[in-house]
């Protein structure tokens, strides 16, 4: 027993001797080597990383900033990027990288257009970790490197930063940073009413499946999959300012309602909750014989996101019903406060002392 322990012992230490051997004969190789020959390793790696399940986008197209066209595209996680030679144009850089300092030499480092000594000061952590670069397939199945859309207006301000800054210090702008500051001077104005991601989206189209995919995930997170047991969720202040704003008496026994509020609560309450949710709880609550849905609709309202969205929602309510005299004049402040989804807010063509006037 003695012997076979001390065997595998002894095999182990010759393990890990040699493991030790080729570790140190790994980093003398690697101290003996020239620059250009690590360079040439690196971007052998890199190379090897970058034919590695590459995204493949859906979505391209071109917007213009002054007079660049910018290439972008958005990938299947939703991020939206720009090619690089159009990033570098954009910044007044060459749209090709020179010899040596490419994008597949920098992965681990700053790309060129921001490795340089005078930049430094302005660059933040967060900002180093956003610039690697973003290597994909395009639609046409060829290989594309890029960057992160929200960088380009970053890298933009840097370079105004330092214009700022040399400008107080020297009173003037090296010629070597001339044609980079007028670029960025230049993309800055142009993206001042325009967010670079809905340039992106528009440029590629992927607004519109923008737009269907988070209306889905609304509804998922308004709208239960399965009936939810009845609690008591309306407060009885709704009903009863309800009434008065109506011009109708409240009944303190037993509540019975004019079938009409329903209609009245859908277009207070659910028209204005979130995008669609009406047009899905009537599509998912059966109708009996007489055609009226069988179950309350809020029965139907996630327990999470849904019903607690509803509970503030009547909370607001109840206060502009509280501050009306009428019910016209209750209409007017909760188009303003609440306005339906996906209709125009009416213009305030009525006198703005019609709400203290009004009786």
């Amino acid at each position: 027993m003695h012997f076979f322990i001390c065997k595998h012992i002894i095999a182990s230490m010759k393990r890990n001797s040699s493991i030790d051997k080729k570790v140190k004969a790994a980093k003398a190789r690697a101290k003996s080597l020239s620059a250009a020959e690590r360079r040439r390793i690196a971007r052998k790696a890199a190379m090897a990383r970058w034919n590695s399940s590459l995204l493949a986008t859906g979505y391209e197209g071109e917007f213009s900033i002054g007079d660049v066209l910018v290439s972008c595209a958005v990938l299947p996680n939703g991020q939206r990027i720009i090619t690089q030679s159009t990033f570098l144009r954009a910044l007044g850089r060459s749209p090709q990288p020179k010899a040596g300092k490419g994008v597949l030499s920098t992965l681990d480092e700053l790309p060129y257009f921001l490795a340089n000594p005078v930049f430094e000061p302005f660059i933040t952590e967060s900002l180093k970790v956003s610039t690697t670069p973003i290597f994909y397939q395009t639609k046409s199945g060829t290989k594309g490197v890029g960057y992160d859309a929200r960088l380009l207006p970053k890298v933009a301000e840097i370079y105004l930063r330092y214009r700022d800054n040399v400008l107080t210090m020297k009173g003037r702008i090296p010629r070597t940073y001339q044609k980079m500051i007028v670029a960025a001077d230049i993309l800055i104005r142009g993206l001042a009413d325009v967010g670079i991601i809905a340039l992106v989206d528009e440029a590629t189209g992927y607004q519109r499946d923008r737009a269907r995919d988070a209306l889905s995930k609304i509804l998922e997170e308004f709208i239960a999959k399965e009936l939810r047991p009845w609690i008591h969720t309306f407060p009885d202040q709704f009903y009863e300012q309800l009434f008065r704003l109506r011009g109708l008496s409240f009944p303190r026994m037993t509540i019975k309602r004019p079938q009409y509020f329903g209609h009245l609560t859908n277009d207070i309450v659910y028209s204005r909750l979130a995008p669609a949710v009406l047009d899905e709880l009537k599509k998912l609550t059966p109708r009996d014989i007489k055609g009226r849905h069988k179950h309350q609709f809020h029965r139907r309202l996630t327990p999470d996101v849904g019903h607690p969205k509803l509970r503030e929602h009547l909370a607001s309510i109840i206060t502009l019903m509280k501050i009306s005299k009428t019910y016209s004049q209750f209409l007017k402040m909760l188009d303003t406060v609440h306005p339906k989804y996906n209709e125009n807010l009416p213009l305030p063509l009525y006198d703005q002392t019609e709400f203290a006037l009004e009786k």
